[in-house]
């Protein structure tokens, strides 16, 4: 609502407006992009015309909606998934998000997987075999080795942490 409203007010024609992109009836001239630029910088948004950081930012939307906001993983794999969500092809977005992000998309998939898990720690609804299960782990050892190399706690230790917290309430 905001891009339109913005939009309208520049007098700039657009066919659609999707999260996080725009179709515009024409091209934009100089004058208008930095307009358009400005007035999003102040709104809190940024405009992004490079066509590969807009690809890169659909590859992080995707996973963070798929990991943080889905209420179930999907059953393929995440290469497919993500394939199939932004219709490229799986060695390119991983090729172009290396490159550019100097991480994997599995490793970024790992971080946020983690972060999940931390969050489902903290409202102790489940229990550590039920959050194994619910993100697609092996197991719990696996879930557990992962959780331990990126945080350098173990999910265990990390819970305590969280229990002495309250305590100290």
């Amino acid at each position: 609502m905001l891009v339109k409203e913005i939009l309208n007010s520049l007098d700039i024609p657009f066919k659609v407006i999707n999260l996080g992109e725009v179709e515009l009836n024409d091209a934009l001239t100089i004058d208008q992009t930095e307009l358009f630029r400005i007035q999003l910088l102040e709104s809190g948004l940024e405009l992004i015309e490079d066509k590969k950081a807009v690809i890169i930012e659909k590859i992080k939307n995707v996973i963070i909606e798929m990991i943080h906001y889905e209420d179930e993983l999907p059953k393929v794999n995440f290469s497919d998934y993500l394939s199939s969500k932004l219709n490229y092809n799986y060695t390119y977005l991983a090729n172009l998000f290396s490159e550019t992000e100097a991480i994997t998309i599995e490793h970024y998939i790992i971080i946020h997987k983690i972060e999940r898990v931390k969050e489902l720690i903290v409202y102790d609804e489940l229990n550590l075999s039920e959050i194994a299960w619910k993100l697609h782990y092996s197991s719990v050892a696996h879930l557990s080795h992962q959780f331990k190399k990126v945080t350098g706690l173990t999910p265990s230790f990390f819970k305590s942490l969280k229990n002495k917290k309250k305590e100290l309430l």
